[in-house]
């Protein structure tokens, strides 16, 4: 797990430094300031659907694994409202990249933030500069899906 994490970081590193730096065909004066609404999702259970539909790996549902990709250096994204999905780059508050304990705080729930927004090869890409309203987890899904993943569910102690 910690080579994926170190991958993660490190690929994260090298597109904060590129959007930084202006790099090629994408210069940090290329981002639009936007204020969107959405709820932060894992992407690697979104996108792959390893563990489900696109229904079942958001909200209350798929909070305890939202938090462990995170932790564990999986991309955090934003899906807005109109269905657009944001990977985030950066949040308000957390210096070191988009991963990590700042995130842990926001996996599953509903927000509306202002940042710059980027797309460059039909990806969208946000650094979040205020989260400007947090509602919490707002898709209380969990009673149609049950937890997932379904392993996420303590052992009753006997």
């Amino acid at each position: 797990m910690a080579r994926y994490r170190c991958g993660s970081l490190l690929a994260g590193a090298v597109l904060a430094a590129v959007l930084a730096a202006g790099g090629p065909g994408l210069a940090a004066t290329d981002g639009q300031r936007i204020t969107v609404t959405g709820e932060f999702i894992d992407t690697w259970c979104y996108f792959s659907g390893v563990m489900g539909g696109t229904d079942a790996v958001v909200g209350s549902a798929h909070h305890t694994c939202a938090m462990w990709c995170s932790a564990g250096g999986i991309p955090v994204g934003l899906l807005a409202e109109d269905g657009q999905i944001y990977m985030v780059l950066k949040v308000e508050g957390d210096d070191a990249n988009a991963g990590g304990d700042t995130l842990l705080t926001l996996a599953s729930d509903t927000i509306t933030a202002d940042g710059i927004a980027y797309s460059r090869d039909g990806l969208n890409y946000i650094v979040v500069e205020k989260v400007v309203s947090n509602a919490g987890i707002v898709n209380q899904n969990h009673a149609d899906y049950g937890v997932v993943p379904d392993f996420a569910i303590p052992e009753p102690k006997k």
